[in-house]
């Protein structure tokens, strides 16, 4: 294939994409604006699930790498009520279904899987503009500019790329996770440390939830997640970490202290995470010599599908270009119409799952479908 191909993005969905073109000798180059690969913390743990998330490393030919990544026990799950009883306790039974491993070590392995010189980091995309003929024209706030033949979106929730396609933006969904961590759990937090278990747990309650998951190195990850407008979260000083911690605290009052302690006792600031949503079954007309891919194309609340459909979008996206290197339109009509189906299905599973960890009959809800289905990936 003589196109070039240009992904803005080096998050999982545009490095799983420049790998599998990387495989078939075909060249891209990944735009991204962060200034290197460990520029920034890459959050916590994903579970990686058999049908998407799995089946993209498989097309990538990164299996066998992935699988020295997992985090053993991590797809143990239980759900407590909010004065610590445990209501579901399922182990994990290592049958590798869905497997946990943490974001960073996942987009090391993607980022080493690469050529020198794959990523261009410090490329922040400020304007893009069409060509004619599929063509597009890339200026970057490093003063540099470059063109392309194909042009992917790869950008996240606040793609620059998707105004070529659709005027869609994210829009809150009435809910905030805030994130903290613990560490050295078992020594300082025991209580907490047993309430949490080896792998995931939720305590839930209706509009309010404490969801967490033990990671490597005795720590706790936590994310607090609340039904609340922007404007009562604007009222807190999240500058001021002791402040931040008691205001959010206090809407767990009468909580068990083993897991309020996720919240008052984390050694780091407190981090605001709104939670915004692309509509549900966004799509768009075909437009010749661009697409998007994983938030940029189907932003939806955190249901524990987003990396994977993130990653499948790039397998998927590299095999059509693959098979059809003398007709992109062709390829990308293809990519789409498969994308739009499964992401239109994901987002309402997500929508679903929130009302199953937030809704009137939390925490009896979740208990209830995790209890049917034998687990479900982390709401985060």
């Amino acid at each position: 294939m003589s196109k070039s191909v240009a992904i803005v993005g080096a998050g999982l969905g545009g490095l799983t994409l420049a790998r599998v073109l990387h495989l078939h000798g075909i060249p891209a180059t990944l735009y991204e604006a962060e200034p290197s690969a460990s520029a920034r913390s890459q959050g916590g743990q994903l579970d990686i699930h058999e049908h998407d998330g799995q089946r993209a490393l498989k097309v990538a030919g990164l299996m066998d790498e992935f699988r020295t990544i997992i985090h053993k026990g991590g797809e143990a799950t239980r759900a407590l009520d909010q004065h610590g009883k445990v209501l579901l306790d399922q182990p994990d039974e290592g049958d590798g279904g869905r497997p946990e491993v943490l974001r960073g070590d996942l987009r090391r392995l993607l980022i080493n899987s690469l050529p020198p010189g794959t990523i261009r980091w410090g490329w922040k995309l400020d304007e893009v503009k069409s060509l004619g003929g599929g063509r597009h024209a890339l200026i970057f706030t490093n003063g540099s500019t470059t063109e392309t033949d194909v042009l992917v979106g790869a950008d996240g929730a606040w793609s620059k790329v998707r105004p070529l396609l659709s005027d869609a933006k994210p829009a809150y969904t009435g809910v905030t996770f805030v994130e903290t961590y613990l560490h050295d759990v078992d020594e300082r937090f025991p209580a907490t440390a047993e309430a949490v278990g080896v792998g995931g747990m939720f305590a839930l309650a209706p509009g309010k939830g404490i969801v967490a998951h033990r990671e490597a190195g005795a720590t706790i990850h936590t994310y607090v997640q609340l039904m609340r407008p922007t404007s009562w979260f604007a009222g807190i000083d999240f500058s001021n970490t002791d402040d931040a911690k008691a205001r959010i605290a206090a809407e767990f009052e009468g909580w068990a202290p083993a897991l309020t302690a996720l919240i008052t006792g984390g050694d780091t600031a407190p981090i605001l995470r709104p939670i915004n949503a692309l509509p549900s079954g966004h799509r768009w007309d075909r437009k010749p010599g661009v697409t998007l891919l994983g938030d940029a194309a189907h932003l939806s609340p955190p249901a524990g599908d987003g990396a994977n459909l993130a990653m499948l979008d790039g397998a998927e996206l590299g095999e059509v270009i693959v098979a059809h290197p003398n007709d992109i339109e062709d390829a990308l009509t293809a990519y789409e119409a498969a994308m739009f189906a499964r992401s239109a299905t994901a987002a309402a599973d997500a929508h679903e799952i929130v009302d199953l960890c937030l809704g009137e009959r939390a925490p009896f809800s979740l208990v209830e479908f995790l209890t049917a289905a034998g687990s479900i990936a982390d709401p985060k």
